[in-house]
């Protein structure tokens, strides 16, 4: 059984576990539900343990469950409102913009999270036609989760992937593909030292350059010393579903796991397998 778009982020590969299958199953027999419980629903698939509030995002769960009312998650936030995390990504955006066009950073050296803008372009060290192509990629990238999910439907800061198969250059990149090619090819993440997750490419470590990660900047910061020349980064590179066990909130959610697992085993069978918070620790 392929498992439903809903519970996305519930396992890992295609198919459902047999808790997600008798989940389904409840579901379907007293289908419709209800609007608030399909935005509960989506609150749980789009619980991300990589996410720098994942805590709060099963809080948010919780009070949902409990209160029956779903007023949290993505698109909740009041028109015009700007997250920090907007802001940061609006900076990063800008420094990266004045290297590409060579300016000198003292113009913009502002603080991005614990470092300063010149710190960035440090790493990038002496400027190439293949280090500016790529350092473009990593500025579309950030701009295009800049104010998502609303970004999604702004062109200006559409994305185009650059890894959607093995050999075949994207029409996107066609008119660059020696700096496309040498971009997917370049592997600097094949020795992680026992860590989970596996050898991936630069331009795969540019998609999974996400600005909700819990270690946005310093990933940020490892992509831009690759790019920079240095093939054999020394700090792991952690994603989503890479380095998972790195995230300093691990053993937090460990912990609320466990507790749910309790609550749910003292409620008997009829109602254990009705609400499932997962969390992906690796």
């Amino acid at each position: 059984m392929i498992k439903r778009d809903w519970w996305k982020n519930c396992d890992i590969g295609q198919k459902s576990d047999s808790e997600i299958v008798n989940i389904d199953r409840l579901e379907d027999q007293i289908a419709p539900l209800a609007e608030n419980v399909l935005k509960t629903r989506e609150l749980i698939s789009c619980l991300e343990m990589c996410h720098h509030k994942a805590e709060r995002w099963v809080h948010n769960i919780l009070e949902a469950i409990g209160t029956e009312q779903a007023n949290k998650g993505l698109g909740t936030r009041t028109p015009g409102q700007i997250h920090p995390k907007e802001t940061l990504s609006k900076r990063v955006s800008g420094a990266l913009s004045v290297w590409g066009a060579g300016c000198p950073i003292s113009s913009i050296d502002w603080p991005i999270d614990s470092i300063q803008a010149s710190v960035i372009h440090t790493c990038l060290e002496k400027r190439t036609p293949l280090k500016e192509w790529q350092v473009q990629r990593v500025i579309e990238k950030i701009r295009s989760w800049t104010g998502w999910p609303g970004s999604e439907q702004d062109p200006s800061t559409q994305y185009a992937w650059l890894v959607v198969g093995q050999n075949n250059c994207p029409e996107y990149y066609r008119e660059h593909e020696d700096f496309w090619r040498h971009t997917i090819e370049t592997m600097p993440f094949d020795d992680l030292k026992g860590l989970d997750g596996g050898s991936f490419s630069l331009g795969l470590a540019i998609y999974l350059l996400w600005t909700c990660h819990w270690k946005f900047v310093e990933n940020l910061q490892i992509i831009l010393e690759v790019i920079g020349g240095n093939l054999k980064p020394q700090r792991p590179f952690a994603a989503c579903a890479w380095n998972i066990s790195l995230s300093p909130l691990r053993p937090r959610m460990e912990v609320v796991c466990n507790s749910l697992k309790i609550f749910c085993g003292e409620q008997g069978s009829d109602k254990k397998n009705r609400h499932r918070c997962v969390v992906n620790t690796g």
